[in-house]
């Protein structure tokens, strides 16, 4: 063995401690064990991995005193835990880490927690925060900063190191079928400042934090777990739009940085995950970063059509990622051994410097102890309950416009709160939800309003397959109607059924829960977020309740 290199021992080692797979149940499996004590670096947790919240009850306290919704015995953690602790997960999955943790304790344990319409530790009930868009309309960054140190505080108590947000990518079209919501807007200035206050509110509560994905996944139309998107901008436009944001996160500290699987010809002709000329050349060279880089999960599409497994990771560690984020696992862990032999065989064959190798698992090794020296961080957030705030910031991101079919301009003003007085149909439109959202199931437009206003009723739309027999009950006019859409600016179809429901039902109020579009209806009100926070603060508009 040449002096300074690793045995075979430790080369598996080291290949070992740059991946970070994921995993089926609720209990470490035995062979995850095994390759933490094999010098797995990292898991990444996911729906499938967290024990079931409470149930979702109705929760009226609220609506008979005005105070704010999700109290104590509430459904949902709207402004607090689900399980009488701090976040949405029971004590179940904190028993689950500590597991790992006993097995190695520097384990670096992510999470995909956005807020909104991406979480992972409340997917049974829906995110008791708004997501980015919501926060970005709010545009107060005190707010911004306050919801991240809350979700830091949520994760913190489960035990997690790492959270794969924020979502920093410019949303410069709106038909984006993956970022939309997750972004907190189309403005870089506006991006910029609240990713890093995100950023700065979850590591105060001594979480690491990750910018994604780099270089910018806006201006695509493309989802990333389906195919490969591109961004086919100039450099002078990415270097204008799309990186700002990602020199924020870096500003303000950030620990990591995800990169998209995303061509971006402007910078190189591979994929961004394989390409050392964007992830050495512009996020290390150009723009300093010296944290954490971690792939997206490398069984998505858009790199899985290109390799396999074992040479996706080789390539994207030859071209500076540190970290290999692997979605799924075999059942008894044989794909992770597979992918840590590629990486020591491709070091054997001179294909994967081992200097390039050991930089990679010693910034992993750097970001466990960045965590492991902010246990009193964690522990001061978590006596630091922000009572009320998901329930307020969704309210402060709330827009409400006449439609067409509304008052006229000069009465604007007079459009306030109390619209419905009865139990309404809700009509429900929305397409099947993204990959990156995952098994969510958050709180409905129509179950936020039946807590408040008994008797009303929902109609689920998610294609037009499903719209025959619906168009003629909206004639009845017996009964308000609400039609909530989500992303119509997004679904033909969707912009379709809502223009035939209107011609029926003009009196109708539009609800959008994604990016807005054109107004429609009597009122049209954007809540720029489909998360259980943002359906409450809507229903409680709608209804005339105190936020």
């Amino acid at each position: 063995m040449t002096a300074g290199r690793a045995s075979g021992d430790g080369l598996d080692r080291l290949a070992m401690a740059v991946l970070q797979p994921g995993f089926d149940g609720t209990a470490p499996p035995d062979w995850l064990l095994r390759a933490l004590a094999d010098g797995l670096g990292g898991v990444v947790l996911f729906a499938r991995n967290v024990t079931r919240a409470a149930p979702r009850t109705a929760d009226r306290s609220a609506d008979r005193d005005g105070d704010d919704a999700g109290a104590a015995g509430g459904p949902g953690p709207v402004n607090g835990p689900v399980d009488g602790a701090v976040g949405g997960a029971g004590d179940g999955t904190s028993a689950l880490v500590a597991a790992l943790r006993r097995e190695r304790p520097d384990v670096v344990v992510a999470v995909d927690e956005e807020g909104g319409s991406v979480t992972r530790l409340e997917a049974a009930t829906g995110s008791s925060w708004p997501g980015n868009l919501a926060l970005g309309v709010a545009d107060d960054e005190s707010l911004t900063r306050r919801v991240g140190r809350q979700i830091g505080r949520m994760v913190a108590a489960a035990g997690v190191t790492l959270d794969y947000a924020p979502v920093v990518d410019v949303n410069a079209d709106p038909r984006n079928p993956v970022i939309g919501v997750r972004s907190f807007g189309s403005d870089p200035e506006a991006v910029g400042r609240h990713g890093a206050a995100w950023i700065e509110g979850l590591q105060s509560a001594g979480v690491a934090a990750c910018a994604k994905h780099f270089p910018g996944h806006g201006d695509t139309v493309t989802d990333s777990h389906l195919a490969l998107p591109a961004v086919r901008a100039a450099r002078e436009v990415i270097e204008r739009r799309d990186l700002p944001p990602f020199r924020a996160a870096i500003a303000a500290g950030v620990r990591a940085v995800m990169c998209g699987h995303l061509l971006v010809p402007a910078v190189d002709a591979l994929p961004a995950t394989l390409s050392r000329a964007v992830l050495t050349g512009l996020l290390r060279e150009e723009m300093g970063f010296g944290g954490l880089v971690v792939t997206d999960a490398i069984e998505m599409r858009a790199v899985a059509a290109l390799h396999d497994p074992g040479e996706i990771a080789v390539r994207a560690l030859a071209a500076g990622a540190d970290a290999i984020c692997v979605g799924v696992s075999s059942a008894r862990g044989e794909s992770v051994y597979a992918l840590r032999d590629a990486i020591t065989a491709a070091v054997r064959e001179g294909r994967l410097k081992e200097d390039r190798l050991a930089e990679a698992a010693g910034r992993v090794r750097d970001l466990a102890a960045w965590y492991d020296a902010r246990a009193d961080a964690r522990a001061a957030a978590a006596g630091d309950a922000d009572e009320g705030l998901g329930l307020a910031a969704a309210a402060a991101a709330l827009r409400v416009t006449p439609g067409p079919t509304g008052p006229a301009a000069s009465e604007a003003e007079a459009v306030g709160p109390g619209v419905l007085t009865r139990a309404p149909l809700v009509v429900s439109m929305a397409a099947r939800p993204s990959q990156a959202v995952g098994r969510v199931t958050p709180l409905t437009l129509g179950q936020a309003l039946a807590e408040i206003l008994p008797g009303t009723t929902t109609a689920e739309v998610n294609d037009e397959e499903d719209a025959p027999g619906l168009l003629a009950t909206l004639g009845d006019t017996g009964r308000p109607l609400v039609i909530a859409v989500h992303d119509a600016v997004r679904h033909a179809w969707m912009r379709r059924l809502l223009e035939e429901a209107l011609r029926a039902r003009p009196d109708a109020v539009v609800v959008e829960t994604g990016v807005p579009g054109t107004p429609a209806g009597r009122l049209y009100l954007a809540t720029h977020g489909n998360s259980t926070a943002s359906a409450r603060a809507a229903a409680r508009w709608l209804a005339g309740r105190s936020q």
